[in-house]
């Protein structure tokens, strides 16, 4: 089996722009704020007695990040900027077409004009949205800034059972694909795959292991110091073993890196220096599944738990989303 990627964009009748928010559901607000806050960096811009709703200092929108008080640990939806109203009408059919339910919401959250929700046909809890709602970028408000200064959420990394299923899909919704690992041939498989709508490395990536599950939610940060600043925060607040991975560079993406752990243990990447992907005839570059350097271009391990730990997802009666085992072998580093 040969993997092949380099095909055209495909051209949809709907135009997604980005990822624009995610909700987690979390078991101690107090906690998370201290985490995402008072360490990371971000900015409340609305609370409630059950929510957090908060964005890094380069947005304009409402929020990036929505912290919801629950029972268990899980992913509420992951939201998707569209560039007009009638994008929605577009993929409502679409996801319908696909034997999905799409359904309109509206008021669910502050500032939001109304949403599609489906769960699509992954199993993801999706959202598309026009209207986001406009507050002050606080950029150049440089005297608020604290740790490790987020700039905007960057992306989502997904963990799939079926990685040339899911790639298939994402291309039907017209993301293009940057960078792939595949396994070695004769047997030639795609293990992962970085797909993006916004003109640099990814929105969304694809990994093979256990799934429907969200593996990591990366926020970008200004530059490496930041990186490198937030290791040293954590590391003072007694947090040093929230520090998954990292800091490192990746060999896919040639980003800076850390993952670190929120207090209900959802993933987050600090992500930056990554590159320009929007010339119309942009290669993407593929990675053997074998190749120590694709994870941490140093060749570093990466820990046990970053492939086989994610956040789950939230189903429609309350509890979660059943998972699968992926259809080929879970790989982990292989330098020594």
């Amino acid at each position: 089996m040969t993997v092949v990627v380099e095909t055209p964009p495909l051209e949809t009748p709907f135009d997604i722009v980005r990822v624009a928010h995610v909700e987690l559901f979390v078991s101690d607000l107090a906690a998370s704020r201290r985490f995402y806050v008072d360490l990371l960096g971000l900015h409340v811009t609305e609370e409630s007695e059950d929510a957090l709703y908060l964005r890094g200092v380069e947005e304009h929108h409402h929020h990036s990040l929505l912290l919801r008080k629950g029972d268990e640990a899980k992913v509420g939806h992951l939201s998707f900027l569209v560039r007009t109203p009638g994008c929605l009408e577009a993929l409502e059919r679409h996801f319908a077409a696909s034997g999905c339910s799409p359904a309109f919401v509206e008021g669910v959250e502050p500032g939001q004009g109304p949403a599609l929700r489906v769960r699509d046909e992954l199993g993801f809890p999706l959202e598309f949205v026009h209207e986001l709602g406009q507050v002050e970028s606080l950029l150049r408000r440089f005297h608020e800034h604290r740790g490790a200064s987020i700039q905007r959420l960057d992306h989502f990394n997904f963990h799939v059972p079926d990685v040339q299923q899911a790639f298939r899909i994402l291309r039907g919704r017209g993301f293009r694909c940057s960078e792939f690992i595949a396994t070695d041939p004769p047997d030639e498989r795609l293990w992962a795959a970085w797909m993006y709508r916004k003109p640099d490395v990814h929105d969304v990536a694809l990994m093979n292991g256990r799934g429907p599950r969200l593996h990591h939610v990366g926020f970008w940060v200004a530059d490496t110091g930041s990186v490198l600043r937030a290791c040293d925060i954590l590391a003072a607040a007694g947090e040093r073993a929230r520090m998954e991975r990292g800091p490192g560079r990746h060999g896919v993406s040639n980003a800076f890196f850390l993952y670190t752990r929120d207090p209900d243990g959802h993933r987050i990447e600090l992500y930056t220096s990554d590159y320009y992907t929007g010339d119309p005839d942009f290669v993407p570059l593929r990675w053997s599944a074998t190749d120590p350097q694709r994870g941490t271009f140093w060749g570093h391990r990466a820990p046990k738990s970053w492939f086989e730990e994610s956040s789950l997802l939230a189903a429609e009666d309350g509890g979660t989303v059943p998972i699968r085992d992926p259809l080929l072998p879970v790989i982990t580093d292989t330098a020594s």
